[in-house]
């Protein structure tokens, strides 16, 4: 019930006027919606009538894991008590699992999306999670040099998971990320073209990719032994899954001798070797589907170094 105490008449009638207005367009619905729902409530709605209508731009596998920690966690609080000490509370929890910071805001971002949600539905009238986001490292630049390439290409190829070659092969040459390579359908490659049409990207901007040379190669022959029940290039025993090819990664870079190197840094490598070959920063951008310069500024070192070296093998075989 909403009450309030004024001095003359006409104030009070216009404030119930106003109230009335906004009790009709659902303002104050959220102290309601607020006890009576409880954040498990929310993540089991979210889930099933959100989740699986968002662009892909991370596995929604990840969200639901991330999801579902936060349902054990404080699922059972109603949407009333679950304020932003309690997120603070499991973010410390998160940290101390020794989950890196990347990482955490992950699992806010996942979390936070849902209480949003939850504010359009008017269960909420603000969100808890607004403010939690921790300081990120800049970001890492490991990449392959020529011999860790060669070497884990040939691991890729010897792999018992027929698959992960060309997976390997299409992050190096394209810059793709995991999930954008997990997602690719048939219906994305243009092999008459030669090119990749991602729509379901990180920053939902559509990006069209060439596919050249030996990548160019290795999906043309895959599509000739393509399976009849997926749509998916890369599906996994369930045909509507991608394949789970990560103990056959892990394998491969042992096999290789690569350490300190994860699959993500396979996209750093196809940058800098971009920046090498005389690319600009825009048009690494333009190719890795970042919408600003500040993502590839960390590869501008490496194209100058690489300069340096050609204008020192240059002088060297004219002066020398």
């Amino acid at each position: 019930m909403q009450s309030a105490t004024f001095e003359r008449k006409t104030d009070a009638e216009e404030w119930a006027k106003r109230t009335e207005v906004k009790i009709l367009e659902g303002e104050h619905f959220p102290h309601r919606e607020q006890q009576r729902h409880t954040v498990a409530d929310l993540i089991d709605v979210y889930l099933a009538k959100v989740l699986p209508y968002r662009p892909r731009n991370r596995d929604e596998c990840d969200r639901r894991r991330e999801l579902a920690w936060w349902r054990d966690a404080i699922g059972e609080y109603r949407l009333a008590a679950a304020g932003a000490e309690l997120i603070a509370e499991q973010r410390g929890k998160l940290l101390d699992s020794g989950r890196a910071n990347s990482t955490v805001n992950r699992y806010i971002a996942a979390l936070s999306h849902a209480f949003s949600t939850a504010r359009k539905w008017r269960w909420i009238s603000a969100n808890p999670c607004e403010g939690m986001r921790l300081a990120e490292p800049e970001g890492r630049t490991r990449f392959l040099d020529q011999d860790e390439r060669e070497r884990l290409l040939d691991a890729c190829r010897q792999s018992a998971q027929g698959l992960l070659f060309p997976i390997v092969l299409l992050a190096l040459s394209t810059g793709m990320r995991r999930s954008e390579i997990l997602g690719l359908t048939w219906a994305d490659v243009d092999l008459k073209h030669r090119t990749i049409c991602l729509t379901c990207t990180k920053n939902g901007d559509r990006r069209l990719l060439p596919l050249v040379c030996h990548a160019f190669e290795v999906i043309e022959r895959l599509a000739k032994v393509r399976r009849i029940d997926s749509q998916l290039l890369f599906p996994g025993l369930d045909p509507g899954k991608p394949v789970d090819f990560e103990n056959a990664w892990q394998t491969a870079l042992a096999r290789a001798r690569v350490s300190n190197f994860r699959f993500h840094d396979l996209r750093h490598s196809a940058a800098s070797e971009l920046a090498m070959s005389g690319a600009t920063p825009s048009e690494i951008a333009a190719i890795l589907g970042h919408r600003t310069l500040a993502m590839v500024k960390r590869y501008a070192h490496i194209a100058d170094a690489h300069t340096a070296k050609v204008v020192e093998r240059m002088n060297r075989a004219v002066f020398e």
